[in-house]
């Protein structure tokens, strides 16, 4: 089969590989039907994410049709559509059972305290091939697999996941309540699912922090609001935009490739600043194969993370979905004590929310979404067509003698619709989003 294929630092190609075999009785045959590019394939070829053994094909987003179970699969049938977990968990460990699926202690074969086990990744991952090939051996796929439904097309299953389920265990992460006021820095795919989660979950006030025009565009959709690092301090915009108090939370969804601005006043950094990024550089990717404009790490790798503790109120919460490898160890971690800040981050434990997000998904047919007729289209408002107040989603009509559970029942209706509503929002321009210059899905 071909197969997208690492081969060093810079070096990736498509190779013929050998078809993948059943070698477990726990195993399932998928044939890819679509697959994607995640920040976290960059990270690998930029040189930021070390350990990649060559050889070793690349993805972990992928979407297909079974084809072959092993004899301890009791739940799918050759020919089942499904959507694959970016992770690999074994699902009846403590840690799976628990919801914690990034933890497993049995799916990883170099040991229980070796972290996160996914497809394409470097050793200390498995390792395990990846999905960015025509076939693939999908471990523990009982856990793993989830079915689709008819309604969910390839285009929307294969945001189910990564990138949609990364972006929500993140809004989770942040604690996020009704009313709170959130920041979100990078607007990429995951950033804009993050904005969408954050909807969902009922924010108040969205802040979305990135420098390229498409992606804040996009993000002024959402109804977020936008600022260009490149034209204002991130930090100083979002303090006196909340009147010197900051955000309630705050959402990470760059990684170690993040860069410093490149102009207006958050570019005048002292020259022990430069320095300290600089070192972050050499240690994070002390090798690098840069090919004109591509493969080139970020040149400021925790600037994100410094940016977000700075925003925050007192009190606040940091959560952390970018990408960071074992080898940086910079965090303001002395700001974020004084502040009283709680931080959350990890691997996002993608079998947890899949099927939730399968489902929301599935009732997109009961929306209907409007464009405009230009080339570079941008949502129009969406427009619930089909569905009142009395559709079943989770309320019901109650008696006036039941008023306090009526509006309880109303609340909860409206916030499905606020899912359904900002999920699909998202979903519709997508596509454009990964047209932008340079982004290949980057975080």
């Amino acid at each position: 089969m071909k197969a997208v294929v690492f081969h060093s630092i810079g070096d990736i190609r498509l190779d013929e590989v050998p078809d993948p075999q059943i070698e477990q009785p726990t195993d399932a045959i998928v044939r890819l039907t679509a697959s994607a590019i995640c920040g976290t394939d960059l990270h690998i070829v930029r040189g930021t994410m070390r350990g990649m053994k060559p050889g070793t094909v690349l993805g972990h987003e992928g979407v297909g049709i079974v084809q072959e179970v092993g004899r301890d699969v009791r739940n799918l049938n050759r020919g089942d559509r499904v959507v694959i977990p970016s992770t690999i968990a074994c699902g009846y460990c403590s840690y799976c059972r628990d919801g914690y699926y990034s933890q497993c202690d049995n799916s990883n074969p170099n040991g229980p305290e070796s972290g996160t086990a996914f497809f394409g990744g470097p050793e200390s991952s498995g390792p395990f091939h990846g999905l960015q090939a025509e076939w693939a051996r999908v471990p523990f796929a009982a856990a793993g697999l989830v079915k689709l439904p008819e309604e969910v097309s390839d285009d929307q299953a294969i945001l189910l996941s990564d990138i949609f389920p990364t972006a929500y265990f993140g809004a989770t992460l942040a604690e996020i309540a009704a009313g709170d006021t959130v920041a979100i820095y990078g607007c990429g795919p995951v950033g804009q699912f993050a904005i969408a989660s954050a909807k969902l979950l009922g924010a108040g006030r969205i802040f979305a922090v990135d420098t390229i025009e498409s992606r804040l565009n996009m993000a002024r959709e959402q109804g977020a609001e936008v600022i260009d690092f490149n034209a204002e301090d991130p930090t100083e915009a979002i303090k006196r935009l909340t009147g010197k108090i900051g955000v309630d939370r705050a959402i990470d969804a760059v990684g170690v490739d993040a860069v410093t601005a490149r102009s207006g006043p958050a570019a005048k950094i002292d020259r022990n600043q430069k320095k300290h990024f600089a070192e972050e550089v050499k240690k994070v990717a002390p090798t690098t194969n840069p090919e004109g404009n591509n493969w080139i790490p970020g040149d400021a790798p925790s600037q994100a993370l410094a940016w977000a503790v700075d925003s925050l109120a007192k009190a606040g919460t940091l959560s952390i979905i970018g990408v960071y490898s074992e080898d940086l160890e910079s965090f303001p971690v002395g700001k974020a004590m004084n502040k009283n800040l709680t931080v959350n981050m990890g691997n996002c434990n993608h079998r947890t929310y899949i099927s939730k997000l399968v489902d929301m998904v599935a009732v997109a047919p009961l929306i209907e979404l409007k464009y405009s007729p230009k080339k570079n289209r941008s949502p129009l408002p969406l427009t619930l067509t089909k569905l009142s107040m009395s559709d079943n989603l989770g309320g019901s009509k109650l008696s006036s003698s039941h008023r306090h559970r009526q509006l309880g029942s109303s609340n909860q209706h409206r916030a499905r619709m606020r899912w359904l509503s900002a999920a699909l929002h998202v979903q519709a321009i997508f596509e454009d989003v990964c047209s932008i210059p340079g982004c290949a899905c980057d975080q």
